[in-house]
């Protein structure tokens, strides 16, 4: 059986849009590379390209 890792084992990154830390999940898996953001409300919130606050 694999090795189980503790959840402060697994990766984290800052949110793009409230930059608060978040850690990995499983259905990141295959595009942990592109996640930006912590939540699906970050996501819909994020500032359009070019507009500055």
């Amino acid at each position: 059986m694999p090795k189980t890792r503790r959840k402060a084992d697994l990766p984290v990154k800052t949110c793009a849009t409230c930059g608060r830390p978040f850690t990995w999940r499983k259905k990141w898996a295959k595009v942990w590379d592109e996640v930006r953001y912590c939540s699906e409300r970050c996501r819909r919130e994020r500032k359009p390209a070019g507009q500055s606050a």
